[in-house]
C-alpha cells in the first residue's frame, strides 16, 4: 500500500514537472524560465548580502544581472562569467593600486591621468577578441577606485561583492539550464518544416506571390540568421566542431536557395514534369529530419533514403524547357541526403 502511494506521488510530481524537464517545453517557455531564474537569483543575492551585512552588497546583484541578465543560453553564461571574473580581477587589482598610490602621493591630477591612460589602454583592446573583458576591467577600475578617493577597504569589499555575484550567476545558470543546442535543434526543425511547406506550394502549383508564401520565405530567412548566431555557443556546449555545424548550415542555406530558384523557374503546367515520386520523397525527408530534431528520434536519420531516379531515364519524355526544373529538383534531393547524413553523424552530441 505504501509503495503504491509513493508511486502515485512520483507520478504526480513527474506530470507537474514535465514542462520543466522536457527540453522542447523548456525551449518554448525559455523566457519565463529565464525571468524566474533572475527573480530567484536576485532574491538570494539580496538576502545573502543583507543577511551577513556585507558592505556595498548591491554590487553582487548588479554583477549577477550583468552576467546572466541578457543571456539565457548556458554556454554563453559560462563564457561571460569567466570573462567577467577576469575583468573583475584585473580591474580590481588596478583600482586598488590607484587608490594606494593616491593615498601615498596625494596627487589627484596624477591619479586622474593614470586612470584615463589605463582606460585608454582597455578601450584599445575593447575592439576585437576579448573586448568584453577589457571593457569590464575599465568599469571595475572605477567601481573599486571611484576617482581615486575611495578607501582601500571599500575597494576590497566591492571586489568581494562582484565575485559573489559571479558565483551566484554561475550557480543559477545550472538551474534548469537553457542550452543553445535546444534553440538550434528546434529552430532547424521548424525551418525544415517550413521548407516542406514552401516546396509543397511550389510543386503543387500554388501561388508564389501570395502573402502566405512571401511570409513563409521571410520566416525561413530569419530562421537561417538565428541558426547562424547560435553556432559558436552550440559548438562549445556539445563539442561539435564549428566546421561541421557550418556545413549543416550550408546545406540548409542551399535548400533555401534551391527553393527560391525552383519557384522562379516553375513551369506553368506541373503535370509535364513527371516528378511525383521525387516530390513525395523530398517532402517525407524534410518532415522526417524535422521530427528527428524535435523529438530526438534519431533512428529516422539512419534510414537510407530512396534512390533518386536517373534523370537520363526520362529526360526524353518531357519537354526540353522543363529539364532544368527537373534537374534542380533532383539536386535538392541530393543536398537533403547529405544534410541527413551529417545530422545522423552528429546526433549523439546534439541529442541532449
Amino acid at each position: 500500500m505504501k509503495t503504491t502511494r509513493s508511486f502515485a506521488v512520483l507520478l504526480w510530481l513527474r506530470r507537474l514537472l514535465r514542462p520543466l524537464l522536457d527540453p522542447y517545453r523548456r525551449y518554448q517557455h525559455a523566457r519565463y524560465i529565464h525571468a524566474g531564474r533572475i527573480v530567484v537569483g536576485l532574491l538570494v543575492s539580496i538576502l545573502l548580502t543583507t543577511g551577513i551585512d556585507l558592505p556595498h552588497g548591491e554590487w553582487a546583484s548588479v554583477t549577477m544581472l550583468i552576467v546572466i541578465g541578457g543571456l539565457q543560453h548556458h554556454g554563453n553564461i559560462g563564457k561571460k562569467s569567466v570573462e567577467r571574473a577576469y575583468g573583475t580581477l584585473i580591474g580590481a587589482a588596478l583600482g586598488l593600486a590607484v587608490v594606494t598610490q593616491q593615498d601615498y602621493l596625494g596627487q589627484p591630477l596624477l591619479t586622474y591621468l593614470l586612470m584615463s591612460l589605463i582606460c585608454g589602454f582597455f578601450a584599445y583592446h575593447a575592439i576585437g577578441k576579448g573586448g568584453y573583458t577589457a571593457l569590464l576591467s575599465a568599469i571595475t577600475l572605477f567601481i573599486v577606485a571611484g576617482h581615486g578617493d575611495n578607501p582601500v577597504t571599500d575597494g576590497l569589499w566591492r571586489t568581494v561583492d562582484i565575485l559573489i555575484g559571479i558565483a551566484l550567476a554561475l550557480a543559477f545558470s545550472f538551474a534548469l539550464p537553457l542550452y543553445a543546442v535546444y534553440s538550434w535543434r528546434y529552430n532547424l526543425a521548424s525551418g525544415l518544416r517550413n521548407c516542406a511547406k514552401a516546396y509543397d506550394r511550389i510543386s503543387s502549383g500554388q501561388s508564389i506571390t501570395a502573402d502566405e508564401h512571401v511570409k513563409l520565405t521571410a520566416k525561413l530567412n530569419a530562421t537561417m540568421l538565428q541558426l547562424r548566431s547560435l553556432l559558436p555557443s552550440v559548438s562549445k556546449e556539445v563539442k561539435i566542431p564549428i566546421v561541421e555545424l557550418e556545413a549543416i548550415q550550408g546545406h540548409f542555406r542551399m535548400c533555401l536557395s534551391t527553393l527560391e530558384i525552383l519557384s522562379s523557374i516553375r513551369p506553368a503546367d506541373m503535370s509535364q514534369v513527371l516528378l511525383s515520386a521525387e516530390q513525395r520523397r523530398i517532402r517525407r525527408q524534410l518532415i522526417g529530419m524535422a521530427r528527428a530534431l524535435q523529438n530526438g528520434a534519431t533512428d529516422r536519420l539512419e534510414r537510407k533514403a530512396e534512390p533518386l531516379e536517373n534523370p537520363q531515364d526520362t529526360e526524353l519524355a518531357i519537354p526540353g524547357e522543363l529539364i532544368g526544373y527537373r534537374l534542380l529538383t533532383l539536386q535538392l534531393g541530393k543536398n537533403l541526403d547529405t544534410l541527413q547524413q551529417r545530422l545522423a553523424k552528429t546526433a549523439k552530441r546534439w541529442k541532449i
